[in-house]
């Protein structure tokens, strides 16, 4: 793998000496929190996300606000933290530097690893979990129609193809509202604490920033057995599994966007599993990204870069 580019300081380079910056940090948790929340309170007042009224092109009310209100909230937090703190916006410019070539490795990565880590978390789920596979792919065949031109087997193949291809690129355009705010200002200003907390932290409070969302059914349904609290629970388990990975090739690369494209291969190849799925009783425990068993795998991979605290530094 290629090493980063070399810096002689960078946001991503402060020690566990460098000073804390608390007011920032309270500053922009309060502004990402309260700035998404408040959408989410719109959603839930419009029908929430299952009865959200039509907007454009076939889109939901709720839809469109997750895409934009919701998911550029922290970018939005980031930029005004800096503007209400007189902080400037040298370090906001600084992590939106691509750093290619020397970062291509982890770009590569950041490409390549979601799809692997979830297809075996889904191997995981249908192991542990047989009668839920769904060879037949019935799924697929109650949506298609009956003069479809493709086969449900090749929608399947052209599905898994997006999703290994241009999903993560589209979907860069979209997470990156999230991660120039977590992995592009949380992080850096909680390195002080050190790598390890810094991370695992700013995992939980991402976990956390959708509640809102995952109380009114977001990526787990409605009515599982102890909802909302349990989706809750595994939400924060999720994003602390997959954002340690994601803020590994930030620390890596010195950039927000191998984290970007990261976030965007996830929610491209995160519900492939469904496809060949029956229809599961609850989402809680798979065989989407966000499900306890699929996420196995990105947990492994977490502890084993947690447990050596070189692994998460940043050269």
């Amino acid at each position: 793998m290629s090493s980063p580019p070399a810096h002689t300081s960078t946001p991503f380079t402060a020690a566990p000496s460098s000073r804390f910056e608390r007011r920032r940090v309270l500053v922009f948790s309060l502004l990402a929190f309260g700035l998404a929340w408040t959408v989410g309170g719109v959603i839930a007042a419009t029908g929430g996300l299952r009865d959200s009224p039509p907007l454009v092109a076939g889109l939901s009310l709720a839809t469109v606000l997750l895409a934009t209100g919701y998911m550029f909230a922290p970018a939005v937090a980031h930029l005004l933290t800096r503007l209400l703190t007189a902080e400037g916006f040298d370090g906001a410019k600084r992590v939106l530097r691509p750093n290619l070539p020397a970062a291509i490795g982890t770009y590569l990565l950041a490409w390549v690893a979601p799809a692997a880590l979830t297809l075996v978390g889904v191997g995981l789920y249908f192991v542990a979990f047989p009668a839920r596979f769904d060879p037949t792919l019935s799924t697929v065949r109650s949506v298609l129609p009956a003069d479809a031109p493709l086969s449900p087997e090749l929608v399947v193949v052209v599905q898994l193809a997006a999703a290994l291809t241009v999903g993560p690129a589209i979907n860069t355009v979209f997470a990156v509202g999230e991660e120039f705010g977590w992995r592009g200002y949380l992080l850096p200003k909680l390195l002080p604490l050190g790598a390890r907390p810094a991370v695992v932290l700013v995992g939980v409070v991402w976990g956390v920033w959708h509640w809102p969302v995952v109380a009114m059914g977001y990526n787990y349904g409605v009515g599982y057995p102890g909802s909302p609290w349990t989706g809750m629970l595994a939400m924060v388990a999720m994003t602390t599994a997959t954002g340690t990975f994601l803020a590994w090739v930030t620390l890596r690369s010195e950039s927000v966007w191998p984290a970007a494209l990261g976030h965007g291969a996830i929610n491209a190849v995160g519900g492939i599993g469904l496809v060949v799925s029956q229809s599961p009783p609850s989402l809680l425990l798979g065989p989407t990204v966000t499900g306890l068993v699929v996420v196995v795998p990105w947990a492994l991979l977490a502890a084993w870069l947690l447990l050596a605290p070189d692994r998460l530094a940043s050269v």
